[in-house]
């Protein structure tokens, strides 16, 4: 799903995620944190959906807030309000386990703002960015960052397909379902390391790399991304 973000210059898309992430990352404020929090969550929605977001919430991200608030006062003891003693010995205080929240709420933000990131910052928007100036590194650094999401849709495809014939992960016992997911691991990785052969014979085609190769883009900075680069500049500058 698409907003009207995702289609300012890629110059802006990447000072905002920079900022917002940095934000997260080193003001450790209860405040900013869950604005942060709710603000990475909410554009989550906007770009990937409702029932997505709920459901990776659920899944992944509040376990981990739970994990590393309980964990976090059971190792750092620091602070002056003890509640109550473990039984080696060990304080557990309020301070800890206050920490311990803005701690998982840091960690939430920021992986929710890294999604968002991979939504909107696309391989196209960082050869852009980086092409000209580290072009090896950049179109490593595009390709690695599409590798989780589009494995993950191949493999849906391929338990799409196996299911239709019966053999499914969730199809047969334990040794039967243990081959099914190799089969589909083996399906998976073949079908890859195909694509990867198809993308070097296509960029060896176009000519990528030659010397003297020109460039076409889409992207133009106007009135617009030229108002959203003045007022992130204003509240940086407000902040650092």
């Amino acid at each position: 799903m698409g907003d009207t973000f995702s289609t300012c210059h890629p110059i802006v898309n990447l000072l905002y995620f920079v900022f917002v992430i940095g934000v997260s990352m080193f003001l450790m404020h209860p405040v900013f944190l869950g604005i942060s929090l709710v603000c990475a969550t909410v554009y989550c929605a906007v770009l990937r959906g409702i029932g997505k977001t709920v459901r990776s919430f659920c899944l992944f991200t509040l376990p981990m807030l739970i994990i590393v608030a309980l964990v976090n006062p059971m190792f750092n003891h620091y602070g002056v309000t003890v509640l109550f003693y473990l039984d080696n010995g060990n304080p557990i205080t309020l301070e800890s386990m206050v920490y311990g929240v803005a701690m998982a709420a840091m960690l939430a933000s920021v992986a929710l703002w890294f999604r968002c990131y991979s939504e909107v910052m696309t391989s196209d928007k960082f050869i852009y960015l980086f092409g000209r100036v580290i072009p090896a590194l950049s179109l490593i650094l595009s390709m690695c960052l599409r590798f989780i999401p589009k494995f993950s849709q191949r493999m849906q495809v391929i338990s799409n397909g196996q299911k239709c014939i019966g053999r499914d992960i969730s199809n047969g016992n334990l040794v039967q379902k243990l081959r099914h997911g190799i089969t589909s691991l083996s399906i998976l990785i073949t079908w890859s390391l195909e694509s990867a052969i198809d993308s070097a014979d296509s960029m060896k085609a176009r000519g990528y790399g030659l010397k003297g190769r020109t460039a076409f883009s889409i992207y133009r900075l106007d009135r617009r991304d030229r108002l959203f680069l003045a007022v992130m500049a204003i509240l940086a500058g407000g902040f650092f």
